[in-house]
């Protein structure tokens, strides 16, 4: 199996005159969404905890002749996240999208999210944390800055887990469901006053960065439940997102967008090829 980049050409200048800050953008779909966001006009916050990763999408983005400014913040703690927002308001005026995407995927907690019978308090509290908390906290202090110069877009990152579930991670899959359930929420509070608010819902993902993380069996085993040929790129997330963030998508809030190779549109065989090998 081999991943392609997606063949979708950005829509130049759809997002002209634009300012959107994404959370996580330091690799994976968070580095091809500040990248297409800025190809399609905006200028872009790279928000990151990483700093050194975060300060060279930047420079890749202004190498490719577009705005865009590194911040550090960790989406734990609410004042960095309100200061993330500050520094890409004070440095570019407004700001018209978020699309709040950091997530926790490292290892060494991933890898805890076993069985519920055997999670660990603390590996639950962290997912939540990062996952759901630090979205509420930028929808939070977003908000009243969209609401300030009259409207603007929210997209969150969810996941095909938070709509049908593995034989592992319920802590990720809860964190993700309670993400679509708090997009409705931003959507039906605040879509009188100018504000949308969507999630993504990317399925299998396959990037430099967790690839070496994926078995090649469970990678033909996702391949074989995907209906395209390919799995999917961090680019084809971005592409939606930039979608999200734009015009064309002005009639729609409140959803759930899937964008899973058409894996959630057939009958499931995923579980029955892990359960096959169980003792």
């Amino acid at each position: 199996m081999t991943a392609v980049v997606t063949d979708r050409q950005p829509v130049a200048g759809r997002l002209h005159g634009r300012v959107a800050m994404v959370t996580g953008s330091a690799s994976g779909i968070g580095r091809a969404t500040a990248h297409r966001l800025a190809t399609e006009g905006a200028s872009v916050a790279v928000v990151d905890l990483d700093g050194p990763r975060a300060e060279k999408v930047a420079a890749e983005i202004g190498a490719a002749g577009g705005q865009a400014v590194a911040v550090v913040a960790d989406v734990r703690t609410e004042a960095t996240v309100a200061e993330a927002i500050a520094a890409a308001t004070g440095r570019f005026g407004r700001l018209d999208i978020l699309h709040n995407n950091a997530a926790i995927l490292a290892p060494e907690l991933f890898n805890r999210d076993l069985e519920v019978v055997e999670l660990e308090a603390a590996v639950w509290d962290t997912t939540l944390e990062i996952n759901l908390r630090g979205v509420m906290f930028g929808c939070k202090h977003a908000l009243p800055v969209m609401l300030g110069q009259g409207g603007g877009t929210i997209i969150n990152t969810s996941s095909a887990s938070a709509l049908t579930a593995e034989t592992v991670r319920p802590a990720y899959s809860a964190s993700k469901a309670a993400i679509i359930a708090l997009t409705r929420s931003v959507a039906t509070m605040y879509g009188k006053q100018g504000i949308r608010c969507n999630s993504v819902v990317p399925g299998t993902v396959v990037s430099a960065e967790n690839r070496s993380r994926l078995s090649p069996r469970m990678l033909d085993i996702w391949e074989s439940n995907c209906l395209v040929p390919r799995l999917g790129v961090p680019e084809d997330i971005a592409a939606v997102v930039a979608f999200l963030a734009s015009d064309d998508a002005r009639y729609v809030t409140g959803q759930a967008i899937v964008v899973d190779g058409g894996t959630s549109a057939h009958q499931p065989t995923f579980a029955q090829d892990v359960w096959a090998d169980q003792p």
